[in-house]
């Protein structure tokens, strides 16, 4: 998922897109987050290059906003479906002013939260997630003995 821009006539830089303090250039799906979109998004097969092609665009439009203020790895898309992303540096890729870019690492799509009313507040969410494993992995126990 890459473009190439221009800032004055005859000079190319690798194009970015700033996400937060991130410069994006690159978007990577992942394998769980390409059957979770599946699942949980478009319902068909669609390729990992349709889906970052879509990442890529949502970016460019400023579609994606964090979840949260100081967290960085939870966003929405459209102020409704919530996507896990990670960002590591790209070696040897540098901006004009020699400030690293970055890759965006899709690590699963949540779901929207249209349709899943738990996503509104990912923190009890995963608390009560925690809580109801716990509690299932405390009944299993108990019938091994």
């Amino acid at each position: 998922m890459r473009d190439k821009g221009t800032e004055r006539w005859s000079t190319y830089e690798p194009f970015y897109i700033t996400l937060n303090d991130k410069k994006v250039a690159d978007i990577v799906i992942t394998n769980h987050a390409k059957l979770r979109y599946m699942d949980r998004v478009e319902h068909q097969d669609t390729p990992h290059d349709e889906i970052g092609a879509w990442m890529w665009e949502c970016l460019k439009q400023d579609r994606i906003i964090p979840y949260y203020r100081n967290e960085q790895d939870v966003y929405l898309i459209d102020d409704d479906l919530v996507v896990v992303a990670e960002f590591s540096e790209l070696e040897h890729e540098r901006d004009l002013i020699g400030n690293p870019l970055h890759r965006m690492i899709i690590v699963t799509f949540l779901g929207r939260m249209s349709e899943t009313i738990e996503l509104r507040d990912l923190k009890s969410y995963y608390s009560w997630l925690r809580h109801s494993r716990r509690m299932t992995l405390i009944k299993n126990s108990r019938k091994r003995k």
